[in-house]
């Protein structure tokens, strides 16, 4: 029986993948890896030599076909993105549809993703979230900024380093200075930070602090006590 498995990577350090999550790589007749580099370094420290295949946001669409000719041949397939799971702002949402459309059979695996530990690293209220995943860059960014500054619950985002002081400018313009956040940085690495503060206290640390890694930013929701702050 044809089988897709999505199968999450490590996000920093290399000891944070399951037991199932390797005897998956090791057992699938293919791995499909957003980037064969990062996925045959992390092959090469588990011992695994299962043959790699490119699936990246810049060939998905045209090898679909490809890879689902493939599946119905009665192969398993395992894929895997450079870090966390796929499908969470990573390619493979495309594929789990194509193949639930073929009949094909999808399993995902437990396992990392960088926002769980930066939303409970960030002391807000984590009952009820919301993932905002990357904002876009131009058009519609102001509108998602707005949108946001209205959800009563904690929110969570993804950034690139050399945006973080502009998007923490940008929310503390909507959504007030004071509105508490939290910017998680190198998660699981060895250089592992979260700073908590208000916006303003942010905009203020990393102003004048050279920024590199992964960066998730947690944020406050809207409630009656910082509703003051945005008007």
């Amino acid at each position: 029986m044809p089988k897709l498995i999505l199968v999450p990577g490590p996000i920093g350090n290399l000891e944070d993948i399951t037991l199932r999550a390797i005897r998956v790589l090791k057992e699938a007749d293919a791995i499909l890896a957003e980037d064969t580099r990062t996925a045959g370094n992390l092959l090469r420290h588990l011992g695994i030599n299962t043959r790699l295949m490119p699936y990246h946001s810049f060939n998905e669409h045209k090898s679909l076909q490809k890879i689902i000719n493939e599946l119905m041949q009665g192969h398993t397939f395992a894929m895997l993105s450079d870090a966390g799971t796929p499908g969470i702002s990573d390619p493979g949402f495309l594929l789990v549809r194509e193949c639930i459309q073929h009949n094909i059979e999808v399993e995902c695996l437990p396992g990392p993703t960088a926002f769980v530990p930066a939303l409970i690293n960030s002391g807000l209220p984590c009952d009820k979230f919301w993932f905002e995943g990357f904002l876009p860059h131009k058009k519609g960014r102001q509108t998602r900024f707005k949108f946001l500054a209205t959800l009563p619950v904690t929110m969570v985002l993804y950034e690139s380093p050399h945006r973080l002081v502009k998007t923490l400018e940008q929310l503390s313009e909507i959504m007030g200075p004071d509105r508490k956040a939290c910017v998680s940085r190198e998660l699981t690495k060895v250089f592992e930070e979260n700073i908590r503060g208000s916006l303003s206290e942010l905009i203020l640390f990393y102003s004048t602090k050279a920024v590199k890694g992964e960066i998730v930013i947690t944020v406050e929701g809207h409630n009656k006590k910082n509703q003051s702050d945005e008007e």
